[in-house]
């Protein structure tokens, strides 16, 4: 039976948010206290997260990692400008429609009945949103990079958002089998509309202080040294103060360390050429490249701790 309207489902028994906490930790996340109250929230009520955020702060893994957490499927909607409905939502397939209409003619078929079949599921190829309304078991929905969709195609997913159902016009109405999970990223390349922050939980996601960063370091790449582990950390979040056009995120820090325990440097202030090189990692456009030469790499390198 089918979720559709606006009725909201009962308040599921969620577990306290700090047992959710635990749960990301144990799957390499660590997620600071107000985001994973937010996500507990969202979970509780049935509503979508948005999380605002710079690119590379861990936004997206958020949805991976809830999808890990509870054991279901991971449905990704990537947004870019000119994204509708036939990307998003659902299209016809028109090849297997023109074959069955040949059939159809060499058969003697006409009329209604041929046009029932055409538009029927067999024929209707399912996108993120779609797919994700009729899953059996309840999947996690990322709308990913929402702010990069146009506001046109925003308004459209607000019924989504709004009932969880979609219109097909062919067949009428589909409403939700399960309640999907739904997160929703945004870098902040537009301002999104007040109707679909209405519908969301709100969380901001910023670049993690010391202390998470280095215990999501040592989550991640257990066999680093400790006095390595705080040098990266101390490294990567120096190097974010410095005048750069894209910022390292804690992926670009993780690729650093990956790297760096790869060409066997113990101590970043052992070998200047190494870590340049290691740089192409946390720096991905030549300005920045150029904003950090050797001398700089090295000051900032024998500061770390």
């Amino acid at each position: 039976m089918g979720i559709g309207g606006r009725q909201r489902p009962p308040a599921q028994t969620m577990k306290d948010w700090r047992d959710l906490q635990s749960d990301f930790a144990r799957h390499g996340y660590v997620a600071a206290d107000d985001l994973s109250m937010a996500l507990h929230i969202a979970l509780a009520l049935g509503r979508p997260l948005l999380l605002e955020g710079e690119a590379g702060v861990g936004k997206t893994e958020v949805a991976r990692t809830l999808a890990a957490v509870k054991s279901t499927a991971l449905i990704r909607l990537q947004c870019y400008e000119g994204l509708d409905a036939a990307q998003a939502i659902y299209e016809w397939n028109y090849q297997r429609q023109l074959l069955a209409i040949r059939a159809s003619a060499e058969a003697g078929e006409t009329g209604r009945v041929v046009e029932a079949r055409l538009f029927s599921d067999e024929f209707l190829l399912e996108r993120p949103l779609l797919k994700a309304i009729r899953q059996p078991v309840s999947p996690v929905l990322l709308i990913d990079e929402i702010d990069r969709a146009d506001e046109e195609f925003e308004a459209y997913l607000l019924e989504v958002l709004s009932d969880y159902q979609i219109t097909v016009p062919e067949i009428g109405t589909i409403s939700a089998i399960t309640r999907p999970m739904v997160i929703l990223t945004a870098n902040g390349t537009r301002d999104l509309s007040d109707a679909l922050r209405r519908r969301c939980i709100y969380a901001h996601v910023g670049y993690p202080d010391r202390a998470t960063e280095l215990a999501i370091l040592r989550s991640r790449c257990p066999a680093l040294s400790d006095a390595l582990s705080r040098q990266i950390i101390g490294f990567v979040q120096a190097l974010r103060k410095e005048e750069l056009d894209k910022k390292p995120g804690v992926a670009e820090m993780l690729d650093f360390a990956a790297a760096l325990a790869g060409l066997g440097l113990a101590d970043l202030t052992d070998d200047p050429v190494v870590l340049q090189a290691a740089l192409g990692t946390l720096l991905k456009t030549q300005s920045d490249r150029a904003a950090v030469p050797t001398e700089v790499a090295q000051r900032i390198a024998g500061k770390a701790a």
